[in-house]
């Protein structure tokens, strides 16, 4: 595991990959995370109603030594994310100006975690990997398409011929035109995406350099690209069934494209051009 994640960040991007009696001890823990910081080990087998084999079992799965790291890492995160306030993952309509504190709170976390566990090194190859690429293809299915598409927008106007779509098929058969020279960045929270995966693979076997912007560097996708870059979620906080957030690898994108007006010369004025086109259409 990654040591930069926190215990929140590390049962949210397993969760889906955990067994029953797990899960149960995951959603207990992301729903009452402040309650199991003061429980014993055989106080929340019982509230998660599952054994206390399960719990020692599942503090392993998520790459700690047992649940006294459990805590120690709980307590840790809620002093840092929390403070000292009432923050927490309850969202209401009874009390909206409280909640909306709570969502910012989980956010502002997503985003922290997300920055501090880019590899300098590599994030500096993939850097200079995009900005000499012919040409760059960016695929994702389902809601990270809109990361993908926007993506694509803010490269094209640094003047790095960039693709990327919303039909699968026209996505997959673009995968056979790259090479050498060319990048395919694929987004996939969970990084397990079967589609996303295949046009990874045709990319690597044509060729081509291949990134990676998942929840999970050990997933199918993460493990198969050249270079990746590890995204946090909170959504689990908020959601129990489904992980959908799109924050944290727009903000990659975000952060990439920046760095990129620094290194790509007369990125500013080729970014003007493009603007001062957008801008006759606007009035």
């Amino acid at each position: 595991m990654n040591e930069a994640q926190t215990v929140m960040d590390r049962i949210s991007i397993i969760y889906d990959q955990l067994f029953d009696a797990e899960k149960k001890i995951a959603k207990y823990i992301l729903n009452n995370h402040k309650l199991v910081v003061d429980m014993t080990v055989s106080e929340l087998a019982k509230a998660s109603d599952v054994s206390v084999a399960s719990v020692s079992r599942f503090c392993r799965k998520v790459g700690l030594k047992g649940f006294h790291q459990l805590k120690i890492g709980l307590a840790k995160e809620m002093v840092e994310t929390y403070g000292e306030g009432s923050i927490s993952n309850d969202i209401s309509l009874d009390n909206i100006g409280q909640s909306l504190q709570n969502i910012l709170a989980n956010k502002i976390e997503e985003l922290k975690q997300t920055v501090n566990q880019i590899d300098i090194e590599t994030f500096h190859v993939i850097l200079k990997t995009l900005e000499k690429a012919r040409h760059v293809q960016i695929v994702a299915v389902g809601n990270t398409i809109p990361v993908a598409i926007d993506a694509a927008f803010k490269f094209n106007e640094l003047g790095i011929p960039t693709t990327a779509g919303t039909i699968w098929e026209t996505q997959l058969s673009y995968c056979f035109t790259l090479g050498e020279g060319d990048v395919l960045i694929a987004i996939s929270n969970s990084g397990e995406s079967d589609k996303v995966y295949e046009a990874v693979k045709i990319a690597k076997e044509n060729g081509a350099t291949t990134i990676g912007i998942t929840n999970n560097s050990h997933s199918a996708i993460g493990e198969s690209v050249d270079y990746h870059i590890t995204t946090a979620t909170r959504e689990k906080l908020f959601l129990d069934e489904f992980c959908f957030s799109r924050v944290s690898a727009t903000t990659v994108i975000e952060i990439i494209f920046l760095f990129l007006t620094t290194s790509i010369e007369n990125s500013h004025s080729k970014i003007a051009k493009c603007e001062d086109i957008f801008a006759f259409d606007k009035r």
